[in-house]
């Protein structure tokens, strides 16, 4: 099967194809293309993403990210047949289908007035879309997908709605099917990229941490969540970001502090704490997590201290880093300690960070039953390849998914 996906939940505009196979037991994927522009540059100077701008940004890049895709699938390999798609880290080949994705070699389709129309409809209210999808894209074949995979939340439904009303148009013009994936669910599906080679066993737990979510969740079975643990407050990617422009820091804030705590931690390895920071709820009973009091913590530690240094600022960060990580692996540890867990998934940008990957890895090992799945840094971050997947795993999962008529719409505050 062949699922072409796209992501704006945020600042990142993404555009992946893949190949899959194997089903929810064992699934294999081949990445044919996966493209990703992010809008970090632009959002810096307001220190965190402004969402009309996001929607904007989104508007102008999809077209031609989605005709970069095409490319580079024709080029990456052959399509495959069902069945014969390898693991994205292997580099297996298949049999090829008699249809090109590169658009260079493709034909006008011949297009009725009235899916023109439709599209017109659909993407009125995104005119920089509209005008380049009809400048590029019908002048292209229907490539061989055979489904879309589109996130419809959460997010910033500003950018939701682009990348949910640009699969819907291109479900149009290509009279395929689109249905809608759970972002959260693709931080989970993107564990099938780690290392271990070893399939997802359920029942499984995921500590799912990025700038708007912080949640332990807990799944017998893909599709079924119980959310069983979440933040009362800020989520720690937030948390970070705003610790950060306390401390001068540029945005994202996340990779500052965390390059800054390293520093201090490298060159005073056994440093006790300075300043006495909390680790909010690290005692209660239970998953919860709050990050609000440490960052006023952090507000009101800044504001007794007449200079801040660079060297002030690498204890603080390291201290704070240290505080967040503390709580998230101890709660962690402890949903661990009282769940049937045969699978622990990480997911979220706050994944990428270090400090917190090396200890979840750290006490997975005292739980020899447990495999640990945790992506690679670079599909932590909000990416479509996480989309497809999840697209695939939910199709896998239950067979009338693409016979189903989805009402797709953008949910800001979705849930798993």
């Amino acid at each position: 099967m062949n699922i072409l996906s796209i992501e704006t939940s945020c600042d990142e505009t993404s555009v992946a194809i893949i190949s899959a196979a194997g089903g929810i037991a064992a699934p294999k994927v081949k990445v044919l293309s996966h493209t990703t522009l992010s809008q970090i540059q632009i959002h810096q100077k307001y220190g965190g993403v402004f969402p009309h701008l996001a929607q904007r940004e989104h508007q102008k890049n999809l077209v031609p990210i989605l005709i970069k895709a095409l490319e580079e699938a024709h080029s990456a390999s052959s399509l495959q047949k069902d069945g014969q798609a390898g693991q994205a880290r292997s580099a297996s080949s298949g049999q090829a289908r008699s249809t090109s994705f590169r658009s260079t070699q493709c034909k006008q389709m011949n297009i009725k007035p009235s899916v023109i129309k439709k599209i017109m409809k659909i993407l009125e209210r995104e005119p920089l879309m509209l005008e380049a999808f009809l400048k590029h894209l019908p002048d292209l074949v229907r490539p061989p997908i055979d489904v879309i995979a589109v996130t419809n939340g959460p997010g910033l439904e500003p950018a939701l709605w682009v990348g949910v009303n640009f699969a819907k148009a291109l479900g149009e013009l290509w009279g395929i099917p689109v249905i809608p994936v759970n972002h959260m669910e693709g931080h989970i599906a993107s564990a099938i990229f780690t290392k271990n080679k070893k399939c997802l066993q359920f029942p499984l737990l995921a500590l799912l941490v990025s700038g708007g979510h912080t949640e332990l969740v807990y799944s017998k079975k893909w599709g079924q969540y119980t959310r069983i643990g979440e933040t009362r407050d800020d989520a720690a990617g937030e948390c970070f970001d705003k610790v950060a422009r306390m401390l001068s820091l540029p945005y994202p804030g996340g990779p500052e502090i965390s390059h800054l705590a390293a520093g201090d931690r490298k060159k005073f390895p056994l440093r006790k704490k300075k300043y006495n920071l909390p680790s909010p709820m690290i005692h209660s009973k239970d998953y919860d997590f709050s990050f609000s009091g440490l960052k006023t913590a952090v507000m009101y530690t800044l504001r007794k201290i007449p200079s801040i240094t660079k060297k002030i600022k690498r204890e603080i960060a390291r201290e704070f880093e240290d505080a967040v990580v503390e709580v998230l692996v101890s709660k962690t540890k402890k949903a661990l300690e009282m769940y049937p867990v045969k699978t622990l998934i990480a997911g979220g940008g706050v994944i990428g960070n270090p400090l917190l990957r090396k200890k979840l890895t750290e006490i997975v090992k005292g739980f020899p039953k447990i495999t640990p799945h945790f992506p690679p840094t670079t599909l932590a971050t909000d990416n479509a390849l996480m989309i497809a997947t999840a697209g695939y795993m939910d199709i896998a999962a239950d067979k009338t998914t693409l016979k189903k008529k989805f009402s797709i719409k953008a949910f800001g505050n979705l849930k798993l």
